[in-house]
């Protein structure tokens, strides 16, 4: 037990830790973070991605774990969609609801997490292979509740339509699809390029998790009360869902763990700058980040000490 709260608590507080005091003693200073968030989203994310999904052998068991990563989404989306129903509440609550369950971090926490957890190349490519699943339904999802927000009472089609636009050039929904696409086909990469691909991708645990501390430093957050509240969602709510899939499946007690892992790791920090653009409950989002960010390494281990893992 002691072992893998120490594999993943240090690195994640040290790495935090050094993010924020690098802003603190002025060496990097705002929107320097914009830089780390380039690298990992343009070239780190998408080359763990490609590598790791074009080695993984979509196979039955690969079937089932990939149903589990997903199934939570929907469900999940759905179960707020009908409780707004009964409850009458207003579309901007809806919206706020299930943008704060569907859309975590499952990249550039919720790997770094199970790869400090569980050591093993397996991890790495079972942990890739559910953030990919996971973020090709609730990526287009989120986006899609924000630009029907922006809408208002426009069409419909109009917010999906720019949402198939934007993801059309998604470089992760790219790499993910490219990696996929090779697996099908049984493609192997050259050695040099797999060699190079696992190198850069093996940065990303390092340069997201210090990201977060710098991206986290100096901002305004608000409405605590209600981030506490929300962050419930990702906390219970949807590794419950996650939980009844993974049993249902059977599956094994890695392969449990990661999607357990990944469905209540934090909600994404990229909400912050998505609420700011669409002008969408910014200081919510803000708060509910930085909480649920914070309070991951241990609710994350708490969840660990359920599944039995210890």
């Amino acid at each position: 037990m002691n072992d893998i709260i120490f594999r993943t608590l240090i690195p994640i507080i040290i790495l935090i830790g050094a993010g924020t005091l690098s802003r603190k003693i002025g060496v990097l200073k705002a929107g320097d973070e914009r830089v780390l968030s380039a690298y990992v989203y343009f070239f780190a994310l998408p080359a763990l991605f490609f590598v790791n999904m074009s080695e993984i052998n979509l196979v039955k068991e690969s079937s089932e774990f990939i149903l589990s990563a997903i199934f939570p989404i929907f469900f999940a989306s759905f179960l707020i969609y009908i409780t707004s129903k009964i409850l009458r509440l207003k579309r901007d609550s809806l919206y706020l609801l299930i943008f704060s369950t569907i859309f975590g971090n499952v990249a550039f926490f919720g790997i770094p997490f199970v790869m400090f957890a569980f050591p093993t190349r397996q991890s790495e490519n079972l942990a890739t292979l559910a953030a990919a699943s996971i973020s090709l339904i609730a990526v287009p999802i989120s986006i899609t509740v924000l630009e029907i927000y922006k809408l208002g009472e426009s069409s419909i089609w109009k917010g999906i339509k720019e949402v198939a636009f934007r993801l059309s050039k998604n470089p992760i929904i790219f790499s993910i699809i490219a990696g996929t696409l090779l697996s099908i086909f049984n493609l192997d990469l050259p050695d040099p390029i797999s060699t190079t691909l696992h190198m850069l991708g093996g940065t990303t645990s390092v340069v997201a998790i210090f990201m977060l501390g710098v991206f986290l430093y100096g901002r305004k957050y608000g409405n605590i009360l209600k981030a506490a509240e929300l962050s419930l969602l990702r906390i219970i709510f949807l590794p419950l869902i996650a939980l009844f899939a993974v049993e249902l499946l059977n599956l094994e007690y890695l392969e449990k763990s990661i999607v357990i892992l990944m469905h209540s790791s934090p909600i994404a920090v990229s909400t912050i700058v998505l609420s700011e653009r669409y002008n969408f409950h910014k200081e919510v989002i803000a708060s509910l980040v930085l909480i649920s960010t914070i309070g991951a390494g241990l609710y994350l281990n708490l969840w660990l000490l359920i599944l039995g893992i210890y």
